[in-house]
C-alpha cells in the first residue's frame, strides 16, 4: 500500500474540533492513506470532492484500529461520513485509484477529530448550556466553511468543464470551415476540367 503523501496541507484551528483540509493527487493504480488518532467515544469525520481527473470518482474507505472496514464507498464524487470511534487508536482513511488506468485524480478532502467526551460529560453539559451552544454554533460555521470550499471546487469543475466544451466547439467550426474550403476549391477545379474545350491539333 502506498503511503506517500502529496498534498497542499491547510491546518485549520476549530474551537471544538481539528479540522485538516487537503489537496492530494492520487496517480493511476496507486492509493493514499491518512491516519488519525483518537479515543473511544470521538467523534471523527471525513468529507471529500473529486475536483479533477477522468470521470471524477475513486474508491474510498475508512478502517478502523482494528482493522476492520467502518465505511467504503465505490466510484463515488463527493462524500460525506461522520462517526463515533469505538476503540482507542489509529483510524485509517484510504483514497484508491487504482481502476483508473491512466488518469490520476486531485482530490480536496478534509477530516475532523472533535473533542475526547469527559467523564462528567453529562453534569458539565447541564451546568454549561451556553458552552454547549457555543460548541454547536463553531460546529455549524465549520460546516459552512466546508459547504464553501466544496462550492468552490464545483464552480472550478464546471468552468474546466465550459472552457473545454467552448474550446472543442471552436475547433470544430475550424474544421468545418475547412472542409467546406477543401470541397469548394474541389469542385471548382474538378467542374474547370469537365467543361475544359480541348483543341484537336
Amino acid at each position: 500500500m502506498s503511503h506517500h503523501y502529496l498534498f497542499v496541507a491547510l491546518l485549520i484551528s476549530c474551537l471544538t474540533q481539528n479540522c485538516y483540509g487537503y489537496f492530494i493527487t492520487v496517480d493511476a493504480h496507486a492509493e493514499e492513506c491518512f491516519f488519525d488518532r483518537a479515543e473511544i467515544g470521538t467523534k471523527l469525520g471525513l468529507t471529500f470532492e473529486i475536483s479533477e481527473g477522468g470521470f471524477l470518482d475513486i474508491d474510498f474507505w475508512i478502517l478502523g484500529p482494528d482493522q476492520n472496514v467502518i465505511h467504503k464507498g465505490e466510484r463515488e464524487t463527493s462524500g460525506k461520513y461522520t462517526f463515533a470511534a469505538h476503540a482507542n487508536g489509529v483510524y485509517t482513511y484510504c483514497f484508491s485509484n487504482k481502476m483508473s488506468t491512466m488518469t490520476p485524480k486531485v482530490v480536496m478532502f478534509n477530516m475532523e477529530v472533535g473533542e475526547a467526551p469527559k467523564a462528567d460529560e453529562k453534569e458539565e453539559a447541564d451546568n454549561n448550556k451556553l458552552e454547549s451552544m457555543i460548541k454547536e454554533l463553531t460546529t455549524s460555521l465549520t460546516n459552512v466553511k466546508h459547504e464553501q470550499e466544496y462550492m468552490g471546487v464545483r464552480d472550478r469543475i464546471h468552468r474546466n468543464i465550459n472552457e473545454s466544451t467552448n474550446s472543442r466547439v471552436v475547433m470544430w467550426s475550424f474544421f468545418e470551415a475547412l472542409v467546406l474550403v477543401t470541397m469548394t476549391v474541389g469542385q471548382i477545379f474538378y467542374l474547370k476540367r469537365f467543361f475544359e474545350v480541348r483543341r484537336i491539333v
